[in-house]
């Protein structure tokens, strides 16, 4: 998968390589993976702040949480992309500021 494919490129890789694993462990059990890689990632974070952080483990903390993001919506069948663009890009986006 080359450095600049897609949110659906992603997202169809996660899907191919674990999920009859990941259907057959259900969504609430998944979900737990999901924010375990959260938590992670905010330790990841803590450390950055504290001054001992390692980019690389950031960058791999992002990729993890990203790749249980598109295990949830396989198994609940999300296209990301899709609910992307229609949340953010489609008629401009939600109006506001978050």
């Amino acid at each position: 998968m080359a450095t600049d494919s897609t949110l659906r490129d992603f997202q169809a890789l996660i899907r191919e390589r674990y999920f009859e694993t990941d259907s057959a462990r259900g969504v609430p059990a998944t979900f737990l993976w999901f924010m375990e890689e959260v938590g992670e990632l905010s330790e990841a974070f803590a450390k950055r702040e504290r001054g001992d952080g390692d980019d690389a483990n950031l960058r791999e903390e992002f990729a993890d949480v990203m790749a249980w993001l598109a295990t949830l919506a396989n198994i609940t069948g999300v296209d990301l992309a899709d609910a992307i663009h229609e949340k953010y890009l489609a008629d401009g986006g939600p109006k506001g500021t978050k």
